[in-house]
């Protein structure tokens, strides 16, 4: 009889190898890439605008989102995600990019009941583990400054 651990072990040496090497340098090197744009336009409201640092990010922020959004209805942001991997999911443009594509796969179920609910059951999840995990550091936090 075949069991689970069996079968595993015989197909084992039919299965390819991945290129760990290469997939992390793609990786780094396109999420890099990302980076350097944020900053660029971090640099670039600072310059033109006269931003301070601090005011610059939410404009940077809000670029690299509608830029993100952009490029995944045109259909680039997935090829550029199949090509990086992890690279491409840095966390601004990889969550605008999965909230795009959640709208755009549920749009035909219209505005309400298609992009909009379905686009926050991701949403929701990772909204709800940052506000927890912030809670958490908080308290954290607090008590450190507390007792030290």
């Amino acid at each position: 009889m075949i069991t689970k651990d069996n079968y595993k072990k015989s197909i084992k040496p039919y299965q390819p190898k991945p290129p760990l090497i290469l997939n992390c340098v793609k990786a780094f090197v396109i999420g890099g890439l990302i980076c350097v744009i944020g900053q660029g336009l971090m640099i670039f409201y600072m310059e033109v605008f006269g931003f301070t640092q601090k005011q610059a990010g939410n404009p940077t922020v809000t670029t690299l989102i509608l830029i993100a959004a952009i490029l995944t209805g045109f259909g680039v942001y997935d090829k550029l995600g199949q090509f990086a991997g992890a690279g491409s999911a840095v966390p601004v443009t990889g969550f605008a990019n999965s909230i795009t594509s959640a709208a755009m796969e549920h749009r035909s179920e219209g505005i309400v009941l298609g992009v909009a609910s379905n686009m926050f059951k991701l949403a929701g999840s990772v909204i709800v583990f940052g506000t927890v995990a912030a809670y958490v550091v908080g308290v954290v936090r607090y008590i450190v400054q507390q007792f030290l």
